[in-house]
C-alpha cells in the first residue's frame, strides 16, 4: 500500500501563491546569469530559428511596398488620335477625370513624349530629323481601389477604348499578377518554415530543460519527499522555458534589425538610381513584440513537454 507523503507546503492563499511566481520568475532569471555561456548558446540557436521565418516575411512586406499598390501600379496609358487639337485632349481628359472609377488624369502632351522619349531611348539625331511629332499625346489614368479590381478594370479598359478620340489603351498588370503570385507562395513558404522552426525551438528547449531535470533529480526527489506538489516543482522550469524563449525572441528581433541596418546602404543607392525614395522597413514595434511573445510561448511550451513527460518519472522510493 502506497504511504501518503506528508505535506509540509502551506495552505493555499492568492497572496502567497502571487508571491511564490513572482520570486521563482526571478530566481530563474537568476539561474541563467549565473550559466552565461550555456544560456547563451541556448538563447542564440532559438534567435537565429526565430529570425528566418521573421525577416523572410520582412522581405516580403518590403516587396510589396516596393512593387506599390494595385490602384497605383495598375496605370492605364490611353494614346489619343494624333490629328486631336490641345482643347479636344484636354475635354477628354476632362470628362474622364468626372468619371467615378477614375481617381486621377494626367495628360501628357505629344512634346512632353516626344521629348521623354529623346532622353531615354538614346536616339536623339534620328528624332531631331523627323519633320513632324509622330507620338500622340498621352492621358494615364489612375483607376480607383474599386475600379482597380480584376473583374472592374477590363471594363474601365473596354469603356476607354470605345472613346471616338482613342486610338489605342494599353493595359500592362501582368507583372504585378505574377508578382503577387509570387509574394503569395512565399508567404505560405514562410508559413511552412515558421511551423519546422517552432518545432525546432520546441524540441530545443524541451532537450535543455529535461537535461536540467536530470541535473537536479535529487532536489527534485527531496523536495517531494517533504510534501511538494508536481505543480511547486514544475514552475522554475516552466519560468526557465519561458525566459529562454523570450531571450531567444529579443536576439531574433536583433538579428533582423542588424541585417536592416547592413542592407539599408545599398538598398538606398541602388532606389537612388531609379528615383525612388523607397526605404527598408523592419518589424516595428508590434512585429518585434510579436517576436519576442512567439519565443516566450514557444519556450513555455517546449518546458511544459519536458516537464510533463520526465518529472513524473522522479519519483522517491
Amino acid at each position: 500500500m502506497k504511504r501518503e507523503r506528508p505535506s509540509l507546503m502551506p495552505r493555499f492563499s492568492v497572496s502567497a501563491w502571487l508571491t511564490r511566481h513572482v520570486q521563482v520568475f526571478f530566481y530563474t532569471l537568476g539561474r541563467l546569469y549565473r550559466t552565461p555561456l550555456s544560456s547563451f548558446m541556448t538563447v542564440m540557436v532559438i534567435g537565429i530559428a526565430l529570425a528566418l521565418p521573421a525577416g523572410l516575411k520582412v522581405l516580403v512586406d518590403n516587396t510589396r511596398g516596393l512593387s506599390g499598390s494595385l490602384e497605383g501600379a495598375a496605370r492605364i496609358s490611353v494614346f489619343l488620335q494624333q490629328d486631336l487639337s490641345e482643347k479636344q485632349r484636354d475635354a477628354v481628359a476632362d470628362v474622364l477625370s468626372r468619371r467615378e472609377d477614375i481617381a486621377d488624369v494626367i495628360v501628357i502632351p505629344a512634346e512632353q513624349a516626344l521629348q521623354e522619349f529623346r532622353e531615354l531611348s538614346g536616339f536623339g539625331n534620328a528624332i531631331d530629323a523627323l519633320e513632324e511629332n509622330p507620338l500622340p499625346a498621352v492621358l494615364v489614368v489612375h483607376p480607383t481601389e474599386a475600379a482597380s479590381a480584376e473583374t472592374e478594370l477590363p471594363k474601365l479598359v473596354n469603356a476607354l477604348q470605345e472613346l471616338p478620340e482613342t486610338d489605342i489603351v494599353q493595359l500592362d498588370t501582368q507583372w504585378l499578377k505574377r508578382l503577387n503570385a509570387i509574394l503569395q507562395i512565399i508567404n505560405r513558404g514562410i508559413l511552412v518554415i515558421a511551423g519546422m522552426f517552432g518545432l525546432a525551438v520546441v524540441i530545443t528547449v524541451g532537450n535543455t530543460i529535461r537535461l536540467e531535470i536530470q541535473n537536479r533529480r535529487d532536489e527534485i526527489v527531496i523536495t517531494k519527499l517533504i510534501g511538494a506538489t508536481d505543480a511547486f516543482i514544475r514552475r522554475p522550469f516552466l519560468y526557465t522555458g519561458f525566459w529562454v524563449g523570450f531571450g531567444g525572441g529579443l536576439a531574433a528581433w536583433t538579428l533582423v534589425v542588424i541585417a536592416l541596418v547592413a542592407m539599408e546602404g545599398p538598398v538606398g543607392r541602388l532606389a537612388g538610381l531609379y528615383g525612388s525614395g523607397f526605404q527598408l522597413s523592419g518589424l516595428g514595434l508590434s512585429g518585434g513584440l510579436g517576436v519576442l511573445a512567439t519565443g516566450a510561448g514557444l519556450g513555455w511550451l517546449g518546458s511544459a513537454v519536458a516537464v510533463t513527460r520526465h518529472l513524473g518519472e522522479i519519483e522517491p522510493k
